[in-house]
C-alpha cells in the first residue's frame, strides 16, 4: 500500500497517510445540524426491486421509520452496508420500518442508477425498499446532505434522531456495530427519551445535479 507525505492540516504537517485515506478525506462531508421534530415529507418514488412507485403512507412503520440516504458507490456506505441489513433485520419485526433512498446524479454516476441499484439490493438481500429519487426533490425535502445520512421518525412521523450509525468509518479501525442508531431505536421502543447528544454522521456528499 503506497503512502504519501502530505500536509494534512496546520496542526499535523508531514503526516504519512495512504492514498485511500486521501481519497476518503477528499470525499468526506459532515451533516449540518438540523432541528429535530420536523414532519416526514410525503413522497412517491420508484422501488427499483419491485419496479413500482411506493409512498410514505405505505412504508412507514407502526412504531418508527428509519430513512437511510445511501448509494451504490460511496465508500462510506459500502463500509456499513452489511450492518444496515443486520440492523433492519433486527428491528423490522418490532414495528420499525427502514427505507433506503438513492438521490445521486446518475448521469455522472451511472453505477448509482436504478438498474444497478436493483442488482445491489438483490445481491445483498436488502430487507427494506431501495428507492430511486430521480429528481432529488425528496433528498432536498428531508434535508439530506450525504451518503449515508440517517434519520429516524417516531410513530407520528416526527423526526427524533438525526445522527450516525456508529463511530466506525473507513480506515479508523473501529468495528461497525450500528451502536448509536440501535440505542436510539431501543429508546423509542421502550418509550424513553433519546440521548440529548446525537453525534453527526459523515460520508460523501450527495451528487447533486447542476
Amino acid at each position: 500500500m503506497h503512502t504519501y507525505n502530505v500536509f494534512v492540516n496546520k496542526c499535523k504537517p508531514n503526516v504519512n497517510v495512504t492514498f485511500e485515506q486521501i481519497i476518503l478525506a477528499m470525499a468526506l462531508t459532515e451533516t449540518r445540524k438540523v432541528k429535530l421534530g420536523f414532519d416526514a415529507p410525503k413522497f412517491s418514488l420508484l422501488d427499483v426491486v419491485r419496479n413500482e412507485e411506493r409512498q410514505l403512507k405505505d412504508l412507514k412503520g407502526e412504531r418508527a421509520t428509519v430513512f437511510m440516504f445511501i448509494c451504490n458507490h460511496c465508500p462510506y456506505v459500502i463500509h456499513v452496508r452489511e450492518q444496515l441489513v443486520k440492523v433492519a433485520n433486527d428491528y423490522l419485526l418490532k414495528g420499525i420500518s427502514f427505507i433506503a433512498i438513492s438521490s445521486n446524479d446518475v448521469e455522472k454516476y451511472p453505477q448509482d442508477g436504478p438498474e444497478e441499484m436493483r442488482k445491489l439490493a438483490e445481491e445483498h438481500n436488502f430487507p427494506f425498499p431501495y428507492l430511486y429519487d430521480e429528481t432529488q426533490e425528496v433528498a432536498k425535502a428531508y434535508q439530506a446532505q450525504f451518503t449515508p445520512d440517517f434519520m429516524a421518525f417516531n410513530a407520528d412521523l416526527k423526526c427524533v434522531y438525526r445522527g450516525r450509525l456508529d463511530n466506525s468509518t473507513p480506515g479508523n479501525g473501529e468495528p461497525v456495530t450500528g451502536k448509536d442508531l440501535r440505542m436510539a431505536l431501543n429508546a423509542m421502543l421502550e418509550g424513553e427519551k433519546l440521548m440529548a447528544e446525537q453525534f453527526q454522521s459523515m460520508g460523501c456528499n450527495i451528487k447533486w445535479k447542476v
